[in-house]
């Protein structure tokens, strides 16, 4: 017999054999409640086992691409830090055993809770106390700032999110232009506003906003989002609309940031008070 003749008659048996097969199963069922009950059960693993076993994969897959891109922003993150020490002559102090670097600890974590459809929207991390998480760290991803810690627990953390109309980041036109306060606009998901620009100020549509470093919460030279119109308010200053680079809908890992030199700026600061 040929080789086609082979492989149709190879195909024939198969075919009658899952026929066969499905008409014993057929038979099965319908023999009693027993033999229904327990071939309900075998599909309903099989599909089980099938379902658990994409979903592995699924997650295997996205957790190499979530690690990636965690590694992306750690290095990104470094390299920012190290460009602004560079510009100002500061030396840079890394510690890595601590994850501390140029002054600011870095901790990863997971958004388990992202509020977004309010006006004071919020995230609650996977990561507390126990894992070094302080309230007033800031929050941010490889997109900007995300928010920052209010209230910390053992094992999670509750953090106020940028889409916060009582939240405000110190922000800087440019990693040497003017700075001042950048809110949400709370209307849409991206879009924010940066206060108090002076009018004397030559404002170009397009150019990136960055955090200015005045803050203890976050490290300087940030990446926000980029610059739209400005507009005049009480004829001494400009109010910039900005569109913000990050996607908070789609926020799940975090960086958290802690100055490690923040108390004692809170000392000198309280010392100048007095």
């Amino acid at each position: 017999m040929s080789r086609g003749g082979n492989i149709f008659r190879i195909i024939f048996n198969a075919a009658v054999f899952i026929l066969l097969e499905a008409a014993a199963l057929v038979m099965l069922k319908h023999d009693g409640p027993m033999q229904d009950i327990w071939l309900s059960k075998g599909i309903h693993a099989f599909q089980g086992a099938v379902w658990g076993g994409t979903e592995s994969i699924r997650d295997y897959f996205s957790l190499r691409k979530q690690n990636a891109a965690l590694a992306e922003e750690n290095y990104r993150l470094r390299n920012v830090i190290r460009e602004y020490c560079a510009s100002t002559g500061k030396e840079i102090a890394e510690d890595s055993a601590r994850n501390v670097v140029g002054g600011f600890r870095y901790l990863h974590a997971e958004a388990v809770k992202v509020s977004n459809n309010k006006q004071h929207n919020y995230l609650i991390l996977d990561k507390g106390s126990e894992d070094g998480i302080e309230k007033l760290s800031g929050v941010i991803t490889e997109n900007g700032v995300a928010g920052i810690i209010d209230a910390v627990g053992k094992h999670y953390s509750y953090a106020r999110s940028f889409k916060n109309t009582g939240m405000t980041v110190s922000a800087r036109i440019g990693k040497e232009g003017p700075a001042g306060e950048l809110i949400w606009n709370g209307v849409t998901s991206n879009g924010a506003i940066l206060k108090e620009i002076p009018q004397h100020i030559h404002i170009n549509e397009g150019d990136t906003v960055y955090t200015s470093g005045f803050s203890s919460i976050f490290p300087a030279d940030i990446p926000l989002g980029i610059t739209g119109e400005a507009s005049v308010v009480n004829g001494s200053t400009y109010d910039v609309k900005v569109t913000l680079f990050s996607d908070f809908s789609a926020i799940r890992y975090v960086t958290v940031v802690n100055n490690t030199d923040d108390t004692e700026i809170e000392e000198l600061e309280v010392e100048d008070e007095d």
